[in-house]
């Protein structure tokens, strides 16, 4: 396959779980072009972002359009959320340069990636905790908390501006530990549309850096936005508890080779991942059959003589 083609084909792929769980962006693209195509990390962080500036508004239009968006929430992230993430790009030349500079980018991804697992395994025990629990009702009501919003968006734009990772998988459960009994979908359509200018930001930050590499950028984005868009079609059709898994098992591994894991340690963790997904996905479906009342089988008759 032609090295151009298989850029779009990547794009497609990780616009599609985008579109799917709202999750994965920066964590997926940035490690698959370090990995995959030979990228250098920094370069990689540039161009993922700049991708992420007009594939990420695709998601958020739908949100607007249902209302599902608590701007309140937004005008308090992004004060502090943009100029870190200005700042987490800068920073990046603190860590040396060259050969340097580049080894330990793939150590802060990689730290970055791991992050984003615990970030997502803490948002879907949080999600089945709001499901089961009686007293947790979720309410697009609840009122602001302005100092824990403003906290969330320093943390979570520096991390996004030095690594492209978490503007999606690491906010959105900052946002979940904020604003507990916040309804889930005004949780996502709030991530995304405080996504795309914490991510303009980063990327003009790393713009500035001089490793934004706009070719690759524009090559994934021919994928990314349908991959997007069918990602969407899809979620509904699609066990979405099963993807989670699977993007974490992802991310998991890619963060564990950043460090330089690799044979028999890598496997047996994604496959403990791996396990631990297919295990609680259909206990998960196995309760839900029983919580919306499927038939019992009726009982046979007992034949007489």
């Amino acid at each position: 396959m032609d090295f151009s083609w298989a850029i779009v084909v990547a794009g497609a792929l990780v616009g599609v779980a985008v579109g799917l769980t709202g999750m994965g962006g920066g964590a997926l693209m940035t490690p698959i072009m370090v990995m995959l195509f030979g990228v250098n990390p920094t370069a990689a962080i540039g161009s993922d972002l700049a991708t992420s500036v007009f594939m990420k508004p695709f998601g958020a239009a739908v949100h607007q359009r249902a209302g599902t968006v608590r701007w309140d929430i937004v005008r308090w992230l992004l004060p502090t959320a943009m100029p870190a993430a200005v700042l987490g790009a800068l920073c990046l030349g603190l860590l040396g340069n060259g050969e340097q500079l580049q080894e330990r980018v793939k150590y802060v991804i990689g730290g970055a990636l791991v992050l984003a697992v615990v970030g997502m395994l803490a948002r879907m025990w949080l999600d089945a905790r709001r499901g089961t629990g009686a007293n947790e009702a979720e309410d697009a009501h609840v009122p602001v908390r302005p100092l824990a919003t403003l906290a969330i968006g320093l943390i979570g734009g520096f991390i996004v501006g030095m690594t492209s990772v978490g503007s999606g998988s690491l906010i959105i459960v900052m946002l979940m530990l904020a604003h507990p009994r916040l309804k889930a979908n005004h949780l996502v359509g709030t991530d995304l549309v405080q996504a795309i200018p914490v991510v303009a930001a980063a990327a003009l930050g790393h713009v500035l850096f001089g490793d934004v590499a706009f070719g690759m950028a524009g090559t994934l984005l021919i994928g990314a936005i349908p991959g997007v868009v069918a990602g969407a079609l899809l979620s509904t059709r699609i066990s979405g508890p099963a993807l989670r898994w699977a993007l974490v098992t992802l991310l998991a591994g890619s963060g564990l080779a950043m460090w330089g894991v690799s044979g028999t340690p890598l496997l047996l963790v994604c496959a403990a991942f791996a396990g631990a997904g297919v295990t609680v996905t259909l206990r998960g479906r196995r309760r839900s059959l029983v919580v919306t009342g499927s038939p019992a089988p009726a009982p046979k008759e007992s034949s007489r003589v």
